[in-house]
């Protein structure tokens, strides 16, 4: 069992208070704001005689080279203090329980930190967790992690080491330029963000890479500059679910508060996102998140083409209570049933039954 230092990470304390209050905000708040996933413009066609049985439905799938037992992976949260480290080790419990995948929250602070390694180090908890995806802001190749870690090369062996530390098997890297605009200090500095994000996939070859927004989507603009990176795939996450900007507001001064529910608004869908993705990646990964909350929303997103899905607040609020497994196993036989009820066989098939129902433009 892991233990975790209390003496040691109180010396860092402005760390732990801002998780533990981003914590805080995501389990009390209403930080979704009244915004759709986009999925309202579409059905998924109903056939009363499937020609099938339901325990035939095949939902295991591979992501990114790891086979899942469904195409569902826990959405990237939390992580750098006592209490992430508790929700973090029941989340990769119930992953590994249900072969599921499973992201870390931003790592920045165990590579500032290593000594709040543990609460990243969920597989040591849950060995056999089958997909394991770390985690840190593209920005930060840009502008260094501090004074002694200023360039892209130097930040990615130091997340290479933090990677093999936590058997991480991929990387995502998330952009979140409105995030940072309405957080007190974020950081702002995307200039350069695309070249630095280039080095550091050379730099981690062969460990596969991905970007992913954190709930405001990708233009068809920005999936396309993506797409010409050596990636090996892409999160839409879109507008639809948990707002950063809104998290912030509530933690901001006034004025970033304004800015943080201002921000909140602006973005893609998390469908129109999604779409704007799979057209640019061709043939990559393409993971779906952004408001999806159950397994008709999920059956939505692959019949728009995404490979697997990825949950986050609902997960959170679960693990509060322990019962993040329950969660998800409702989760998943929700999108068996669905399958089921489409007539077909696989979650990749599911595109035979999509309809569009309103087909005027936002």
């Amino acid at each position: 069992m892991l233990t975790y230092s209390r003496q040691r990470v109180s010396e860092h304390s402005p760390i732990r208070r801002r998780k533990d209050e981003h914590l805080d905000i995501c389990l009390s708040r209403d930080v979704e704001p009244v915004l759709n996933n986009g999925f309202e413009r579409w059905r998924l066609e109903y056939d009363a005689m499937p020609e099938l049985d339901l325990q035939d439905v095949e939902l295991g799938c591979t992501v990114l080279g790891r086979p899942l037992s469904a195409p569902v992976l826990i959405g990237a949260m939390t992580g750098g203090s006592p209490r992430a480290a508790e929700l973090n080790a029941r989340l990769a419990h119930a992953a590994a329980s249900l072969g599921l995948g499973m992201q870390l929250g931003s790592q920045r602070a165990m590579l500032l930190h290593p000594e709040l390694s543990p609460s990243y180090a969920v597989r040591e908890l849950a060995p056999a967790l089958p997909l394991l995806i770390g985690n840190l802001g593209a920005v930060q190749l840009a502008i260094g992690l501090d004074q002694h870690c200023r360039d892209s090369k130097q930040v990615s062996e130091r997340l290479a080491e933090a990677l093999h530390r936590v058997r991480a098997d991929a990387v995502s890297f998330h952009l979140n330029p409105l995030h940072e605009a309405s957080q007190v200090s974020g950081d702002t500095r995307f200039s350069g963000v695309a070249q630095a994000l280039a080095e550091a996939v050379r730099t981690l070859h062969p460990i596969p890479c991905m970007v992913k927004e954190v709930g405001n989507g990708l233009s068809a603009r920005t999936a396309a500059k993506l797409a010409a990176l050596p990636l090996a795939g892409v999160e839409a996450s879109g507008l639809g679910g948990t707002s950063w900007p809104l998290v912030e507001s509530f933690r901001s001064d006034p004025l970033r508060a304004r800015l943080g529910r201002t921000l909140s608004r602006m973005g893609v869908s998390t469908a129109e996102s999604l779409q704007n993705c799979r057209a640019a990646f061709g043939e990559r990964c393409v993971i779906a998140s952004g408001g999806i909350r159950n397994g008709y929303d999920a059956a939505i997103a692959l019949a728009l083409g995404a490979d697997a899905v990825a949950v986050a607040r609902p997960l959170l609020q679960a693990a509060a209570q322990d019962s993040a497994e329950a969660w998800l196993l409702g989760f998943v036989e929700e999108l068996r049933a669905v399958c089921f009820a489409c007539g077909v066989r696989r979650p990749a098939e599911l595109h035979t039954a999509l309809r569009q129902v309103d087909a005027r433009a936002d």
